[in-house]
């Protein structure tokens, strides 16, 4: 089993959600029979930085590949990185903090770069046809005091939209949000949700 890991939030330390989901990979780890040493677990700590997409990756992404320019295989080598990590995982482990009542903008811009034409969907006579299969995605979703399912939750169902866009259905949500209200308890509710996986 290969493992994924996208830390999103931007702190390093006391972070509730990189805090989760060490406890996630151990449990996959003991559990699941994954092996770090031999690089089953790939990190991104998307808090490192990550490029956005602008007008020539852009150009570069709709150019045939066999039609590329150097600079414009150039412009797109982190997205085609970031696409094999995905493509290459079993499992999908995020740790999602919700800033401004969405997800980090890091996170958006990994989506960005990953959600590509031809490459993990495809259009056809019947509509869009992800092409990312076979993938099990966990997410860490932690909040002070959005809660999930009110009206104030903006990114659950873009979740699941934008993963089964590409083909990924097979979807976990942890909710650790609401941690401001009863931190204690959250948690405790968290880790519980983790433990039944």
């Amino acid at each position: 089993m290969k493992v994924l890991r996208l830390d999103t939030s931007i702190r390093k330390t006391d972070s509730y959600s990189r805090r989760l989901s060490d406890k996630l990979i151990q449990l996959l780890i003991s559990e699941k029979s994954v092996n770090v040493k031999n690089n089953k677990i790939v990190i991104r700590d998307l808090a490192d930085g990550i490029p956005l997409i602008d007008e020539n990756w852009s150009k570069a992404n709709f150019t045939l590949a066999n039609e590329r320019s150097p600079e414009e295989n150039k412009c797109l080598a982190m997205s085609d990185l970031l696409v094999a990590e995905l493509n290459n995982a079993d499992a999908i482990v995020i740790g999602l903090p919700i800033y401004n009542f969405n997800i980090p903008a890091t996170f958006k811009a990994w989506i960005d770069l990953v959600v590509r034409s031809k490459l993990t969907f495809r259009y056809t006579e019947n509509g869009p046809i992800g092409l990312v299969s076979n993938k099990k995605v966990y997410i860490i979703i932690v909040s002070g005091g959005t809660n999930l399912g009110t009206e104030l939750d903006f990114i659950s169902a873009y979740l699941h939209h934008i993963f089964g866009f590409i083909g990924i259905s097979d979807i976990t949500i942890i909710d650790s949000s609401g941690l401001g209200k009863n931190e204690s308890q959250t948690l405790a509710h968290a880790h519980k949700l983790i433990e039944q996986i």
